[in-house]
């Protein structure tokens, strides 16, 4: 093998094992980020309620955290309790010392005050530091959770409830809410495109747990 030959093939070789280093570091790095960007589904306005613990909450108080947001009313006898389950269980999941919180919405904010809520809170192990239970005036919750988070809300009729608790047919999904109040979806393994998460699903935990921490490495401003 002549010289010239001998350079060309440490060239090519060279070459190959330099393309091969870049792929496995561009792989390592796509594991380090996260997957796919989680898509924007839409921006938060500002509104401010009150948690269990009769303080306010409002979306600037939320800023710079990233957080997990359904919806339930106390004497439900239907999917909340299920629902109020799963998010205790994704609290205890949570990544500690890290700026996450979880917000439940009341769609019955007339019976479910503040001392109501936090009973309820309390038969979950809530942490208050971590969980909020919010209420305040009908139509401020029903704008955020109808335009905002685009969940279904609709009061019962009297004359259409089957028993004293059959008061609402609301939405049963878990909502990701991002360091800048903005709605994230995201994209299962086959490409489709979701805007929230199935509480009835025994994968959503996972799938939730790990949009969280994909957020978190996100920068919490856009500026």
């Amino acid at each position: 093998m002549t010289e010239p030959t001998r350079k060309t093939e440490r060239l090519v070789w060279g070459g190959l094992i330099f393309i091969i280093a870049a792929i496995g570091g561009i792989f390592a790095l796509s594991k380090m980020i996260g997957g796919k960007p989680l898509p924007v589904i839409g921006q938060l306005s500002a509104f401010t309620l009150t948690n269990q613990n009769g303080e306010p909450v409002s979306l600037s108080s939320l800023g710079g955290k990233v957080w997990v947001a359904d919806i339930i009313f106390t004497r439900c006898a239907g999917p909340c309790p299920t629902m109020t389950h799963h998010l205790a269980e994704l609290q205890a999941a949570l990544p500690p010392n890290e700026s996450v919180r979880l917000v439940t919405l009341t769609s019955d904010p007339e019976y479910d005050t503040p001392p109501v809520l936090k009973r309820y809170a309390a038969r979950f192990g809530a942490d208050s530091n971590r969980w909020d239970f919010l209420t305040g005036p009908k139509p401020e919750i029903r704008r955020l959770a109808i335009n905002d988070f685009k969940f279904v809300v609709v009061d019962v009729k009297p004359e259409e409830q089957k028993n004293a608790e059959d008061l609402f047919i609301h939405s049963t999904w878990f909502v990701l809410v991002d360091q800048r109040g903005q709605v994230r979806g995201w994209t299962d393994s086959e490409g489709r495109l979701h805007a929230y998460f199935d509480s009835e699903d025994p994968s959503a935990r996972t799938e939730i747990l790990s949009a969280i921490k994909q957020l978190l490495r996100e920068p919490a401003s856009s500026t």
